[in-house]
C-alpha cells in the first residue's frame, strides 16, 4: 500500500512539473560574451556615501524620486554582511551631485531572550498619492524569525512607526506594479502581492515552490527547496511584465550551482501561481540585476552579463529589448575600479546589486561598490 501512494505521488509530481514547463513559453537571452566591441554610455555619476572608519558595510540599495528630490536606502552594517546589528539608513539629495549625511530608517532590536541584536536589510521603495513606503527585512543571526516591515513618510525624511506586513520575507526587490494595478515584491523564490494601492497591508505570499516546502524567505532558506526540487540553489529575483499580460521573474543561481545562466518563471494569473522555472540564454555573473521598461515601450536589464570572472560584478552593462525576449542590444554602463578600503566578510564585487528608476527622461542607476560605498549614476535615454 505505501508502495503505491509513493508511485501516484511520484506520478503527480511528474505531472505537476510537465504542466509547469508546458505552460512556460518564454526563454529570454542577451547572447554577451564581452564588453569589446559595445558602446560606452556618457553618464553622470556620484557617490553617495563611503563610509571613513566606521559602518564598513554597504549594500541592498534602492532609489526613488519623491516630490522632486531622489531618495536612496541601502543596508549599513559595521564591517560585515548580514551580521547582529546591520541596520537600515537613508539619504536625500535635491540635484544628483549632493547627497544629505546619511539617517537612520531603522534599528535592530534585540532577540526575545537574547542581547544578540537581530540583522536589517533595506527592502525597497514605493510611492502612492502623497506617500513614499520604506521597507525592511529582519531576521536573527542565525537567519530565521523573518519578518518583512514597513515605514511611510510624506517628507521622505520624517517616518511612522514600523508596519507589519506580516510576510516571512526579506524581499530582493520593492513592490512593483504590474498593468491590473496589482503590486508584485520580487523575493528569492516567493513573490508576495497584494491589491491595496498603498502596498502596506493584504499582501499573500506565492511562490513556484508548494507550500509544504518553505516557511520563510531568506537569503539563507533558498538552498533546501531548491535541493528538493531538483533545481540549482535559485534567488534574488527581478520581473517584467509584456503586452501579453505575462509577467516573467528571472532568477539568479548562486553558489555551486552556478552556471553563468538566469533561470525564469512566469506567471499567467497576475502573480497568483508560477510556472516551473527553466534555464534560460541569458548570462549571468551570480549577482543581483533589475529590469524594467523604457518609455518607448522597449524592455531593459541592468545588470553584470559576464561569466569571464565569476563574481567580479564588473562591467556594469545595460540591455534591451523590442519583444521581451531578446535583449540583443546592448551598453556599458561603467567599467571603472573601485578600491576597497577595509575588509569584510563576503565584502566584493564592483557594481553589486543594482537598482534603478526613469525619471526626467533619464535612467538612475543605484549600485554598491565592493559592499562598502554607495554610487547613483545617470544617464540620458535619447543615447539608446
Amino acid at each position: 500500500m505505501k508502495a503505491s501512494l509513493n508511485f501516484i505521488a511520484a506520478v503527480l509530481l511528474f505531472v505537476m512539473i510537465s504542466s509547469g514547463l508546458k505552460a512556460q513559453q518564454t526563454n529570454i537571452s542577451n547572447q554577451y560574451k564581452d564588453e569589446n566591441g559595445l558602446s560606452h554610455l556618457h553618464i553622470d555619476r556620484q557617490m553617495i556615501y563611503t563610509p571613513e572608519k566606521q559602518w564598513l558595510y554597504n549594500h541592498h540599495p534602492s532609489i526613488i524620486e519623491f516630490k522632486g528630490k531622489l531618495i536612496a536606502i541601502w543596508s549599513n552594517g559595521l564591517k560585515d554582511e548580514d551580521s547582529p546589528g546591520q541596520r537600515v539608513v537613508f539619504s536625500i539629495s535635491d540635484d544628483f551631485a549632493h547627497w544629505s549625511k546619511i539617517d537612520v530608517l531603522a534599528n535592530p532590536s534585540k532577540a526575545a531572550n537574547d542581547t544578540t541584536l537581530r540583522v536589517l536589510t533595506a527592502a525597497g521603495l514605493y510611492k502612492f498619492n502623497d506617500t513614499l513606503v520604506a521597507y525592511y527585512g529582519d531576521y536573527k543571526k542565525d537567519r530565521t524569525d523573518t519578518h518583512l516591515w514597513a515605514k511611510t513618510s510624506t517628507d521622505g525624511e520624517h517616518w511612522s512607526e514600523p508596519i507589519d506586513m506580516h510576510l516571512p520575507i526579506i524581499p530582493n526587490h520593492g513592490p512593483e506594479i504590474t498593468k491590473s494595478g496589482r503590486l508584485i515584491i520580487s523575493g528569492n523564490f516567493s513573490f508576495p502581492y497584494t491589491d491595496d494601492h498603498r502596498g502596506l497591508s493584504g499582501w499573500k505570499m506565492s511562490s513556484f515552490y508548494p507550500d509544504s516546502l518553505y516557511k520563510q524567505d531568506n537569503s539563507s532558506t533558498f538552498y533546501r527547496p531548491a535541493e528538493k526540487m531538483g533545481y540549482p540553489p535559485l534567488c534574488e529575483g527581478s520581473f517584467f511584465q509584456t503586452d501579453d499580460n505575462i509577467i516573467h521573474m528571472a532568477l539568479r543561481v548562486t553558489g555551486k550551482g552556478w552556471r553563468g545562466w538566469l533561470w525564469l518563471t512566469e506567471s499567467r494569473d497576475n502573480g497568483r501561481t508560477w510556472s516551473c522555472p527553466v534555464q534560460t540564454k541569458f548570462t549571468d555573473n551570480d549577482s543581483k540585476f533589475h529590469f524594467g521598461r523604457l518609455p518607448d515601450k522597449r524592455y531593459y536589464y541592468v545588470g553584470i552579463p559576464d561569466t569571464l570572472h565569476h563574481y567580479d560584478r564588473n562591467p556594469l552593462i545595460l540591455a534591451l529589448s523590442d519583444d521581451g525576449k531578446s535583449f540583443n542590444k546592448q551598453y556599458v554602463i561603467a567599467d571603472e575600479l573601485y578600491q576597497l578600503k577595509e575588509k569584510g566578510l563576503w565584502k566584493g564585487g564592483q557594481y553589486g546589486y543594482p537598482h534603478s528608476i526613469i525619471y526626467k527622461n533619464e535612467l538612475y542607476v543605484i549600485i554598491s561598490r565592493q559592499k562598502e560605498s554607495i554610487e547613483i549614476i545617470r544617464f540620458k535615454l535619447n543615447q539608446l
